[in-house]
């Protein structure tokens, strides 16, 4: 079986760095893959239109890649959408709309293996699907390994913050500013003072109780004023922003060169 490199770096405390992608074609990792820069992918299955076959392939592509892996999977049926992924070989979960210690629980059982938690052994890529690529008690330890992420982004969350923390199996989490900022009946204000602060005191707390925060970045100056706050896990931008950030920048310019308006 494949190692996870992202539980390798956490467990040596020494910093990660992933992208993500709406797009579940296997090349667009690939070409993730080439740049030598980052240690996993994360497959943002939330935002994107998908089915079980993609998350073969994902993984797939990333081991030849040289890519670890996580998914980020919809609030409901989360259970169902994380074992999924981790029977295609998805190594890594990110789970949404966490709001309350049962639901950081739940997600952990989601990921462990029998008796700690409700995953099993069953034919699929991890072990080769005839059993020739993996025995049980390294499909067990595969589960262990898992990284248990979690997204702090609703009101609940940050008045049970501790409590999640708390949680054993919790290994990283990360703060949503866009859905926190609906939560506390400010849509459209991620970067109030309000939110910013809700994000700067989830990082404190989370390095106070040993679980690692990651923060989302759309570039990588913006990493500094987290590092020096103790950060050491981010996510560098998004397929579709990267996209619409090249094509609106060099459109617009390739525009004006040619003396186009935007009325044309």
């Amino acid at each position: 079986m494949t190692s996870n490199p992202l539980r390798e770096r956490l467990d040596a405390e020494d910093p990660s760095v992933a992208s993500r992608v709406l797009s579940p074609w296997p090349g667009v990792i690939e070409v993730l893959g080439q740049s030598e820069t980052f240690d996993y992918v994360e497959f943002a299955a939330e935002y994107a239109p998908f089915d079980l076959h993609d998350l073969d392939n994902i993984a797939r592509a990333a081991e030849l890649a040289g890519l670890a892996t996580m998914i980020k999977v919809d609030a409901e049926p989360r259970t169902y959408l994380a074992q999924r992924a981790m029977a295609a070989g998805i190594q890594n979960v990110l789970f949404v709309d966490i709001r309350t210690a049962e639901d950081a629980r739940e997600a952990v059982s989601a990921v462990r293996a029998e008796p700690e938690g409700t995953n099993g052994v069953r034919k699929d890529r991890r072990n080769g699907y005839v059993g020739g690529y993996a025995s049980p008690e390294e499909i067990v330890q595969w589960c262990d390994d898992a990284v248990v992420a979690l997204m702090i982004e609703k009101r609940e969350a940050m008045e049970n913050l501790d409590e999640i923390l708390a949680v054993d199996g919790v290994d990283m989490v990360q703060f949503g500013p866009v859905d926190y900022a609906l939560s506390i009946g400010r849509p459209g204000g991620r970067h109030s003072e309000e939110v910013q602060n809700a994000q700067l005191e989830m990082i404190d707390a989370a390095l106070d109780a040993g679980v690692a925060p990651r923060v989302e970045l759309k570039r990588a100056e913006q990493a500094e004023a987290f590092t020096e706050r103790g950060v050491s896990h981010f996510s560098l931008g998004t397929d579709v922003n990267v996209l619409h950030e090249f094509w609106q920048q060099q459109g617009s310019e390739l525009g004006d060169s040619l003396g186009k308006s935007d009325s044309e």
